[in-house]
């Protein structure tokens, strides 16, 4: 699939697939998954099935700073379709505990 133009489709199941995968991925000091947390900022799938994740952590200090990124990373080049992955790790704007999905603060006890 390399250098060959995929559709707006193809670009949108993808993302689909690559959100999924990020479902799984867990920051291991709370049980919810990172894309629940609200630590995905944004997932671009470009036309030749490059993946761009920006994500953030839930503090500058968090102890899965080395082991999270590359996790993702992992797991997103893992989705079929996707040519290669880059993460970005961001801190604008800071994480904070609003960002959670309803079903996170539900899982956490705070909503």
């Amino acid at each position: 699939m390399d250098n060959q133009t995929i559709s707006s489709v193809e670009k949108t199941v993808i993302e689909a697939q690559v959100v999924e995968a990020l479902r799984t991925c867990f920051d291991p000091e709370i049980p919810v998954n990172i894309y629940e947390l609200g630590l995905i900022y944004s997932v671009n799938v470009n036309d030749t099935g490059e993946v761009e994740v920006n994500m953030t952590l839930t503090s500058p200090h968090c102890p899965a700073a080395q082991s999270l990124p590359p996790e993702v990373e992992t797991k997103v080049r893992g989705v079929q379709g996707v040519t290669s992955a880059k993460v970005n790790v961001v801190w604008d704007p800071p994480w904070n505990p609003s960002m959670m999905s309803e079903a996170a603060k539900l899982e956490l006890g705070m909503s």
